[in-house]
């Protein structure tokens, strides 16, 4: 339905009723003296008369309407009358539609300002339960332990009296906590469907406002629907939008924040035994929620869901092609061996992708090539259809830089290098090495340094072959990525010689950029000598890049089979 707009009506009606005002009052006045002189002259036709301090009258000659002064005389009527006019009496109908009119007029105002009012007040947001979910633990694949700990919520919520026989209780508040698109909201939703209870699903963003008070109301809206249906699932994506660690100073305190996270916390606290009632949260990072939420009795399950490992990968991606048309060539393990890193909704996105670039192939299955495609769309992006603003220098530049990168990661055996290219991509990048790591659960000091080095590969190559005088800004991003490596290096896992201490925690350090710049300078070095050992490598792999601008993985190991 269209929404009626109250500031146009109110201003129709503001310049009807304005006109309508000034028709009323459109006479013109006319001296009693003036008047006297007309009736002697027998050139006034009809009088309308009335018992306000004004009369009217109308000319022979023509239509006009006159006003004068009521003389209010006894005899008025009757010396009129005798002097032929005709004389009517009126009642004072004017002034009555001149005060409904002015009268309107306010009305319409305060109306238009009450209007105006109402949609400035802040609605308490109307939390309702979605429908019956078709997200089930079979359409999950990976991440089996945090499936296993919510079948035990899914258990509790279906079959309450078994528990009960132990005064066992339901868990109030459950985290699920790990990187985004590893499937948080889905096993939440899974839970529902599971048990076959009512799914209400939130964001920790619709919870804040600017006005102090509006989120504990929508906390306490949210929070009484779900009560209605007894047993119920209560889903808060983002949490830490309203549950990060409370300021211990004045400063930097947020009332709003506060009055909502304690609202929060209230409601949780006030669950009754016979309500079986589950609040699911979900973070990024559960480490920076305030303590109060994550205590006993609050959210105290915490369930990790993780990136998938190459096995939960396997499993992701046939649950993914179950329903897809593909190629006998599609080799499964293969995909999720170079998806390292991918989460599940990546993973998904690949498939998607794939899905796209084989109907663009006219082709009625998705195939290898198809995959491998949108797996470098995602990694790199597309390339960029027009070239020609690239110049020769701009494109050996390029070379320079990725072959560095290629010598040194082959060098230190860290990846397998599947596909190079000195073309630009519509992501922004001058070119792109594609490297497939090997997959480690803990990453050594040798792990951390080479990573380092092969970061470092790209600038030392254009030191080494056009001068330190002429080295680019290809490398921002490389530098960038290679500090963050060597704080966490010193800072976090306390791998400098003499030190056992996290600086995180220390929050200072006088030292700490002292001893990034001797680890930098240190591992910069190394990759030089690298690059030096394997200069004829380097000059071959520029030399293919600057004629076949693009290399896959068989052309570059045929290359580089001689690095040492």
């Amino acid at each position: 339905m269209k929404k009626i707009n109250y500031k146009i009506i109110g201003l129709i009606g503001f310049i009807i009723i304005f006109i309508g005002v000034i028709a009323i009052n459109k006479t013109h006045y006319v001296s009693y003296v003036d008047f006297y002189k007309k009736v002697n002259n027998k050139e006034i036709d009809t009088i309308f008369y009335n018992d306000s301090d004004k009369i009217k009258f109308k000319e022979k000659n023509n239509n006009k309407i006159y006003t004068t002064d009521n003389p209010r005389k006894e005899d008025f009527k009757e010396d009129m009358l005798i002097k032929g006019i005709a004389f009517k009496e009126q009642t004072n109908i004017g002034e009555a539609i001149y005060a409904f009119l002015g009268l309107s007029l306010i009305g319409v105002i305060v109306f238009t300002a009450y209007k105006k009012t109402r949609k400035n007040v802040i609605p308490i947001k109307q939390f309702n339960k979605e429908e019956k979910g078709n997200v089930f633990f079979k359409d999950i694949a990976g991440n089996e332990e945090a499936k296993e700990n919510a079948k035990d919520i899914v258990d509790f919520l279906k079959h309450p009296d078994k528990y009960k026989k132990l005064n066992a209780k339901i868990p109030k508040g459950i985290i699920f906590y790990g990187q985004p698109g590893t499937g948080k909201t889905m096993l939440a939703k899974a839970i529902a469907s599971e048990a076959g209870v009512d799914f209400y699903s939130a964001c920790g963003s619709d919870f804040i406002e600017m006005y102090v008070g509006v989120g504990a109301s929508r906390v306490r809206s949210l929070f009484k629907k779900a009560r209605e249906s007894k047993k119920a699932v209560i889903f808060i994506d983002e949490i830490d939008a309203i549950g990060k660690k409370r300021a211990t100073s004045l400063q930097n305190n947020n009332e709003e924040r506060e009055q909502t996270l304690n609202a929060l916390l209230t409601e949780m606290s006030g669950f009754s035994s016979d309500e079986n009632i589950v609040v699911i949260a979900a973070t990024n990072r559960l480490d920076i929620l305030d303590d109060a939420l994550v205590r006993a009795g609050r959210f105290d399950r915490h369930i990790e869901i993780a990136l998938p490992d190459i096995v939960a990968r396997e499993k992701i991606l046939t649950l993914l092609l179950k329903n897809k048309k593909i190629d006998k060539d599609i080799n499964i393990k293969d995909i999720a061996k170079k998806t390292i890193y991918f989460s599940g909704a990546m993973l998904d996105l690949l498939i998607n992708e794939a899905s796209i670039i084989a109907i663009k192939d006219d082709n009625d299955k998705i195939n290898a090539s198809h995959i491998d495609k949108a797996y470098l769309k995602i990694l790199a992006g597309d390339s960029k259809k027009d070239t020609s603003f690239l110049t020769k220098e701009d494109k050996k530049i390029t070379a320079i830089h990725e072959a560095g990168h290629a010598i040194v990661t082959k060098s230190l055996n860290l990846a397998s290098i599947v596909k190079i290219s000195i073309l630009p991509t519509i992501k922004g990048a001058g070119g792109f090495c594609v490297n497939i790591f090997n997959e480690k659960q803990f990453k050594t000091k040798k792990d951390l340094e080479s990573e380092i080095i092969s970061l470092y590969g790209g600038r030392c190559a254009e030191e080494l072959i056009l001068g330190k005088e002429n080295i680019t800004t290809g490398a921002y991003n490389d530098i960038e990525k290679a500090t963050k490596i060597i704080i966490d290096y010193i800072s976090k896992y306390a791998m400098m010689e003499d030190s056992l201490l996290n600086y995180d925690i220390l929050n200072e350090d006088k030292n700490i950029i002292k001893q990034c710049k001797i680890i930098a300078l240190n591992l910069y070095n190394q990759t030089k000598n690298i690059l030096l050992a394997n200069k004829d490598c380097l000059d071959s792999l520029i030399n293919e890049l600057l004629e076949k601008e693009t290399l896959d993985e068989d052309e570059i190991n045929n290359i580089l089979k001689n690095c040492v």
